[in-house]
């Protein structure tokens, strides 16, 4: 899986995450992140069609990642995992994660959302068994949704998706993932363009000649940790992809590390799902 790939949360409109896409296939993306309460997976998969013959690339060349909706969690999770198939138009998914640890709907406190994870579980393991997911994994899992689903699977999730920026470095997961060799993966890097502006963020890009997300994206994969952040502009997109001809010093990441205050950008908090 590629360090850097593009999000799309958001762009549903299909000429805008066209034009989003067919950037970064140009600026050398080769990654591309979507989910089934985007809404987009079926514009995604049309439009991956379109341009991969554009830029001489197959299928094979790209990864793409989505994401079980929470709706379709437990008994419907086969279906759900069905209708993503069916609108990326693919006869195989790279990496398909649990996109939230909890049934929608249900109280936070409700026990029936550990026994729903795990149906649905069950459920990405048989079509990784079959081939149709590469590889599968969960997003929004906190430490403990971890260990109770590595206590009780067959295949141990690959990779987990969720929110990491220089406000919340998540060092606890992290540090469990490195133990479990679950890869990490990062969503709002750039903290909703919040962090942009951070005046040590800004210090930073003073001292190394480069722009403010440059910077954040680069203290990411830095430490190994994949990237997804989206943006409808060309130029942006383009923007995003130079960060693998730079580093950080070692006292740029501890001045950003220091940063971690456990400030959330994703409103969302799934350490209250039991």
């Amino acid at each position: 899986m590629p360090l850097l790939g593009l999000g799309t949360y958001k762009l549903q409109d299909l000429e805008q995450l066209k034009m989003s896409v067919s950037s970064a296939l140009q600026a050398g993306y080769r990654a591309f992140d979507t989910g089934a309460v985007y809404g987009n997976e079926a514009h995604l998969g049309q439009v991956l069609k379109e341009l991969l013959p554009m830029y001489g690339l197959s299928r094979e060349d790209v990864f793409i990642i989505s994401k079980l909706a929470p709706l379709d969690h437990g008994p419907r999770a086969k279906e759900g995992c069905m209708r993503s198939l069916k609108l990326l138009d693919c006869e195989y998914i790279d990496l398909y994660l649990v996109h939230w640890p909890g049934m929608e709907g249900l109280d936070p406190g409700d026990s029936r959302h550990s026994e729903y994870r795990a149906q649905s579980w069950a459920t990405l393991e048989e079509f990784y068994a079959s081939g149709r997911f590469k590889a599968i994994g969960v997003s929004n899992y906190t430490s403990k949704h971890i260990r109770e689903l590595l206590m009780s699977c067959r295949v141990p999730p690959a990779v987990l998706q969720i929110e990491c920026q220089p406000k919340l470095i998540q060092r606890e997961l992290r540090d469990l993932c490195m133990e479990t060799g679950i890869h990490f993966q990062a969503y709002s890097s750039l903290g909703k363009g919040a962090l942009l502006r951070e005046p040590e963020v800004v210090d930073i890009v003073k001292s190394c000649g480069r722009t403010p997300a440059q910077v954040l994206l680069r203290w990411a994969v830095q430490q190994g940790i994949s990237v997804l952040p989206r943006s409808s502009q060309p130029s942006r997109v383009q923007e995003n992809a130079q960060v693998f001809d730079f580093q950080l010093s070692e006292m740029d990441i501890m001045r950003l590390d220091a940063l971690n205050c456990g400030t959330r950008f994703c409103k969302r908090d799934s350490s209250k799902i039991a």
